[in-house]
């Protein structure tokens, strides 16, 4: 029986002004799923490893199993799989965990069923996955954690969606307090409606941090990672924040945003040189509230998930 193994990575959602049209992948970090044929029709997801026991297996809840029902369902076949997931990501840390499993399944399954779609042509599926495990079918995670770099989801109907340039020098932290918070509490503080303002200021903020990546004019992406319709309602979630952020930004950082939903916390800077400050800088804010914090450092990834 044939067996393939993909690997999807970490990704960075919202990215400031871009709250639920951008994302961005990260390298070296990701989550791994192998799938093999079986004789017996249907999915069963047969072990998960590195979740701590809190993911289901139950097909119609886990993620890997959701994504592939509905690419079988397109084409309208039933065949026989078994599901392994390994966990590279934690859960719940706003790394675009459930989202790296649902695509690592997807580009597996693409291929062992002899590589119907083209890569993005699984993003559907995967967003259809993101609903269950999310409670919305955003594509900010799916998107870059398949195709790779930074993905602008420009609209949803119909589904488009737009890789964008990575200058070479750009690089990011991300910091990950010991902190718990949940998606849900972070989404019930947002608000419904917005000030005309606001919308103008985060329109020009987009409209800047796009050009900058296409310029790779780093101090134009510095000026536009500003977010004034999430980051305000979201920041007062996350204990330190105010302080990190200046912080980094004394070290040298581009600028610092709340990654996903939160609580984890991404900083873009220019080359490698500035990272060993910023992390410090960030530790010792951390620190002096009592709060430990994990750190991790990478390149943008732009080749997004693939087989191992």
């Amino acid at each position: 029986m044939k067996s393939i193994t993909a690997f999807a990575p970490a990704t960075v959602a919202n990215v400031s002004c871009g709250f639920d049209i951008l994302g961005f992948a990260l390298d070296g970090m990701g989550d791994i799923v192998t799938l093999s044929e079986r004789e017996k029709p249907g999915l069963e997801v047969i072990s998960i490893l590195g979740d701590g026991g809190k993911l289901p297996y139950e097909s119609t809840k886990n993620t890997c199993a959701v994504a592939i029902q509905a690419m079988l369902d397109e084409l309208g076949i039933n065949p026989g799989i078994d599901i392994r997931l390994k966990k590279g990501l934690p859960l719940g840390s706003g790394m675009g965990s459930s989202a790296a499993s649902a695509v690592a399944a997807l580009v597996a399954a693409n291929q062992l069923l002899g590589n119907h779609f083209h890569k993005n042509e699984l993003l559907p599926f995967a967003i259809a996955a993101e609903k269950v495990a999310c409670g919305a079918g955003h594509a900010d995670n799916v998107g870059p954690s398949l195709l790779g770099g930074f993905v602008l989801i420009r609209d949803y109907h119909p589904l488009d969606v737009i890789k964008l340039p990575v200058p070479e020098e750009l690089h990011c932290i991300l910091l990950h307090p010991h902190y718990e918070l949940n998606t849900a509490d972070s989404r019930s503080v947002l608000r419904d409606q917005i000030p005309l303002k606001h919308a103008t200021i985060q329109s020009g903020n987009v409209a800047g941090l796009v050009t900058g990546l296409f310029q790779g004019d780093f101090e134009l992406i510095s000026r536009s990672l500003r977010d004034v319709i999430a980051e305000p309602y979201r920041a007062v979630l996350i204990p330190g924040f105010y302080e990190v952020r200046e912080a980094i930004k004394a070290a040298g950082a581009l600028g610092m945003g709340i990654s996903g939903s939160g609580p984890t916390l991404f900083v873009l800077c220019k080359g490698e040189e500035p990272i060993p400050g910023i992390i410090a800088s960030a530790k010792t804010v951390f620190e002096s509230i009592g709060l430990g914090v994990d750190t991790y450092q990478s390149a943008i990834n732009t080749q997004g998930a693939h087989i191992l």
